[in-house]
């Protein structure tokens, strides 16, 4: 044999001993048990941070909406909260922003300044945009007035609703569905639109504490407070508006022109968001309720009863009705908000709602 196959054969190991031969191959072909065990480790390692990475961008996609509600304490607006505490918008890939303005002056001002993307208001505040406010509604929230109470001190000053003639009830701000409630009375009592006299003082907490100094003689709130307020034996509450008038727009969705045309597909996102979590409301009254309570600061007694006579307000497709919008384009004139009545047409889009 030459040299050369003699080298040859000793580079594959040939004719060498079992265990000198094996400690050739592997020197030559690192393949041994404990190398692909190091490959494994470190490939799952590798897989490990990629899925970690996926997962913290998934949590980073989520897009930011600022929202802002024309109440902190009013069941209309805790769905906002409870969307976001049950994980309902996140879902829809949204993080909310929540902030509460005293009133729909205060949140339209908000959004012409570009400081909230989305504002829960009142059916009322569609007058500003016929205004010029830099705003649409998309989506009608709820329905008939149900929220609202006008309290009075318990000091008989003023007995029944007969005796708001002239005097001054607090409301949140010009123009809000507050100021409407109250001007509405008085024209059904014949007295005229302007027969009580409205003083816009802002968010509830500020309404009742005028009342309890005689700033003023009475005060609409939302219900959660009157009813607090009268459990408290300071004062009584004088009115409920759930049968003031059946064709109505309580409340509004708005969101910004600039929203709008940016922002089309977070706009979508969040009316899925939305009346998902009504859907929610409905079927789960005890996790609904438990949040309700912590944001409206209410008892366990008061927030089931609010719950029962609330929930039937909220709309359930977001739908704008002809009959109360027609109502609402009436009252913009009868409250000499607006000089003739606007082609409401102008004022929403249902183009953000859900299809199905």
């Amino acid at each position: 044999m030459t040299q050369s196959n003699a080298g040859r054969r000793d580079m594959a190991g040939n004719g060498l001993h079992p265990h000198r031969r094996r400690d050739l191959l592997a020197a030559r072909f690192p393949s041994s048990r404990k190398g692909w065990s190091e490959r494994i480790a470190v490939a799952v390692a590798l897989l490990t941070s990629a899925i970690g990475l996926l997962g913290t961008a998934a949590i980073c996609s989520a897009e930011t909406l600022r929202v802002g509600k024309a109440g902190r304490e009013a069941f209309s607006f805790v769905p906002a909260d409870i969307g976001v505490r049950t994980g309902i918008f996140k879902k829809h890939g949204l993080d909310l922003e929540i902030s509460s303005f005293g009133g729909d002056a205060r949140i339209q001002q908000a959004m012409a300044a570009d400081g909230i993307d989305i504002g829960l208001g009142s059916g009322p505040g569609l007058a500003f945009i016929a205004k010029g406010a830099p705003v649409k509604g998309i989506a009608a929230m709820a329905n008939p007035p149900l929220i609202f109470a006008l309290v009075v001190r318990s000091d008989d000053s003023v007995k029944t609703a007969d005796d708001l003639k002239g005097r001054k009830v607090g409301v949140s701000t010009v123009g809000s569905v507050t100021s409407w409630i109250i001007s509405e009375v008085g024209r059904q009592k014949g007295w005229g639109y302007d027969g009580i006299a409205q003083v816009p003082i802002g968010d509830d907490a500020n309404r009742i504490a005028a009342l309890k100094t005689k700033a003023i003689d009475g005060a609409i709130v939302n219900l959660a407070v009157a009813l607090n307020y009268v459990q408290r034996g300071e004062g009584r509450l004088l009115l409920r508006f759930g049968e003031l008038v059946k064709d109505f727009h309580i409340h509004v969705i708005f969101a910004t022109d600039k929203a709008i045309a940016g922002r089309p597909a977070a706009l979508r996102n969040f009316l899925r968001g939305w009346f998902e979590t009504i859907a929610f409301m409905r079927a789960n009254k005890p996790e609904t309720a438990a949040i309700a309570k912590e944001v409206m600061g209410t008892d366990d007694p008061t927030t089931s009863g609010i719950y029962d006579e609330l929930m039937p307000m909220f709309s359930d497709t977001g739908r704008f009705d002809p009959k109360a919008l027609a109502v609402l384009s009436k009252s913009f004139v009868d409250m000499k908000t607006l000089p003739t009545e606007p082609e409401m047409t102008r004022l929403y889009t249902e183009a953000f709602l859900p299809r199905n």
